[in-house]
């Protein structure tokens, strides 16, 4: 399926059919108001069954809940609100949000997720606040992760465990005004240079700016990454360190050792030639002599036989 595209007839037919199965009542320990259901605090460990239909705000966080099944969850094609901060949720798969569209507002800040799939927002085209703060073991996201989520304004980041982050990633999100990155070893390496340049020309300019700091290497530890653009363009273009110089130092060597054996081979090859050349010119020149010797040969035979045939013969 592609990014763009929605749920198949097959999978509305079965929204539908379960819709049809699940009521409308308010699960149990949740307060159900109009169509917003607040289950706050309330020990669950699983996503609660029975979530009316209609619900536009769902609140689930301060629970233990582990993950949220995209089958439940999709039903809710009204849900503009969700937040399911401080649980224990482990992992966001690509189909989890398939059915909730209209999805504005997701809060997934305070649990133990350790990876998100690389399409699991792709159907979240209004998408305006997602907030993935406070998971420090997530430690990576694709450059798709928000491939589609163009509406996103606000983006928050912290404490994710971060190293580095595909500036590709960011590139879709062209209304995006609010972005936390800090509380992250970010590894300020060359890797890290195409980040920070779109940092720079993006002029977005994070809120905790002066907390999120380079770890790593040690002439850049404790500077913002919103400024470590320009030093990076002059240590990762310009400036040589010990392993380039060990680099080259190799090059040249290899090419100095390549062209003294191309150079021998050159003169051995030349050195064959000439020989056979003059083997070649001295086997000529026999030959003419010898052909000479053999006309020299021939004439002085005729001539002796022409001198013979001149005498009278006596009788």
């Amino acid at each position: 399926m592609s990014l763009a595209s929605g749920p198949g007839p097959g999978w509305l037919l079965f929204s539908f059919g379960m819709g049809l199965v699940s009521g409308s009542k308010c699960p149990n320990s949740c307060l159900c108001q109009a169509q917003e259901v607040n289950c706050t605090a309330m020990h669950l460990t699983e996503y609660p069954p029975d979530i009316p239909l209609n619900t536009r705000r769902l609140y689930l966080n301060n629970n233990r809940i582990t993950s949220l099944p995209a089958m439940h969850l999709g039903l809710l094609s009204d849900l503009v609100y969700l937040d399911c901060h401080n649980n224990w949720i482990q992992e966001v798969m690509d189909y989890t949000f398939i059915g909730v569209f209209k999805l504005i507002y997701l809060d997934l800040s305070s649990n133990n997720l350790t990876s998100i799939s690389p399409f699991s927002f792709s159907v979240l085209h209004n998408l305006v606040q997602l907030n993935l703060a406070n998971n420090p073991c997530l430690l990576s996201l694709d450059k798709h992760t928000f491939a589609n989520t163009s509406s996103l304004r606000y983006l928050d980041l912290r404490n994710t465990g971060l190293q580095t982050l595909d500036h590709a990633a960011l590139h879709h999100l062209v209304v995006l005004q609010t972005l936390y990155l800090s509380g992250n070893p970010w590894k300020c390496n060359c890797s890290f240079m195409d980040l920070a340049i779109y940092l720079i020309v993006s002029h977005l300019d994070p809120p905790d700016d002066e907390n999120a700091t380079c770890v790593e290497p040690m002439e850049l530890v404790g500077w913002p990454i919103t400024r470590v653009g320009n030093p990076l363009r002059y240590m990762c273009l310009t400036h040589l360190d010990r392993q380039d110089y060990i680099f080259l130092l190799l090059i040249g060597f290899c090419i100095f050792a390549a062209g003294t054996v191309a150079a021998w081979l050159t003169g051995m090859c030349a050195v064959l030639y000439q020989n056979a050349r003059r083997r070649s010119s001295e086997e000529e020149a026999e030959d003419e002599a010898g052909h000479r010797v053999e006309v020299a040969k021939r004439l002085f035979q005729n001539k002796e036989k022409s001198g013979q045939e001149g005498f009278p013969q006596l009788v």
